[in-house]
């Protein structure tokens, strides 16, 4: 404990450049501090801090260590927050970051803020890439495999992709039953907002059997497309997700299913290193649980 003591005056010094200011943050005397502080230097063997009569700067040494220190810091009071609130209900601002895919989660997460009430929820929709850390986020879901090795991730669910539309535009223009057929067929297609290009239909074979597709409609959601399929405007390209009710209904129907081969994942991704809250936890779980059940 004296240690880690020790630690806590050093990381407040280090952060005011004052052993009165720190010592007023503390709650003990400018002596006491500069006491602190000696005492761990000599256990270390280094000095922490140039010391003049005008200013307090960090060595070399003093810089490396104050990285680590607040690490420590921080883990510990991950730790006692856990700790202090493992018997309590769950609390709090969670911010979250989620895909354009609102008919995925809307219900998910709908129900969670019932089971929580206590949770402040304050979501972000975009397709945007956002810096989880660096912009504040306790937790992001986005598709693919995380490649940030700052980020900790669980796998929500896996989908693929498949063309459909509705019977009566089949009845009105007939079924492709090759993708060059697509050629002659009104195609509603979705458009990346980071890149402007437009999703490609994912055909076996690739841009050999790939025909050059028209544009009806273009439009960066799924709810736009889906709506617009349903009502017999064309062809399009969507997750089974979004569509499970309809095929299973006959509103919409699919189409070249042996023609097209495409599955991805969704994962939920969180800032690794320290423990996480009881509000994260339980939204980790809730959604894993849930989502693609």
């Amino acid at each position: 404990m004296d240690s880690l003591n020790g630690v806590t005056v050093f990381v407040q010094v280090a952060e005011t450049r004052s052993f009165v200011a720190a010592g007023r943050q503390l709650g003990v005397s400018a002596s006491a501090v500069g006491k602190s502080v000696a005492r761990l230097e000599d256990k270390l063997g280094v000095r922490l801090f140039h010391r003049s009569t005008r200013s307090i700067t960090l060595t070399a040494e003093g810089t490396l260590f104050l990285a680590r220190s607040r690490r420590i810091l921080a883990e510990l009071e991950a730790a006692e927050l856990e700790l202090s609130h493992s018997a309590a209900a769950p609390r709090g601002r969670l911010r979250v970051s989620l895909p354009l895919v609102s008919s995925l989660v809307l219900p998910v997460l709908a129900d969670f803020m019932h089971h929580y009430p206590e949770i402040e929820l304050d979501l972000d929709f975009t397709d945007r890439m956002v810096d989880v850390i660096d912009e504040g986020f306790d937790a992001v879901v986005r598709t693919g495999e995380p490649s940030d090795s700052r980020l900790s991730s669980r796998r929500l669910g896996r989908y693929r992709l498949q063309l459909v539309a509705s019977p009566a535009y089949f009845a009105r223009h007939g079924r492709p039953l090759s993708p060059a057929d697509l050629a002659h067929h009104r195609c509603l297609h979705y458009r990346f907002p980071n890149s402007g290009k437009l999703e490609a239909w994912p055909f076996i074979g690739g841009d050999a059997v790939a025909p050059v597709l028209p544009t009806s409609m273009i439009c960066n959601n799924i709810e736009t497309r889906l709506c617009f399929a349903l009502r017999g405007l064309g062809i399009t390209c969507l997750p089974d997700f979004a569509i499970r009710e309809a095929l299973a209904d006959g509103r919409l129907q699919s189409v070249l299913d042996e023609h097209v081969d495409h599955s991805g994942s969704f994962r939920l991704l969180w800032p690794s290193g320290r423990q996480a809250s009881p509000k994260l936890r339980v939204f980790i779980d809730f959604l894993c649980e849930r989502v693609f059940a």
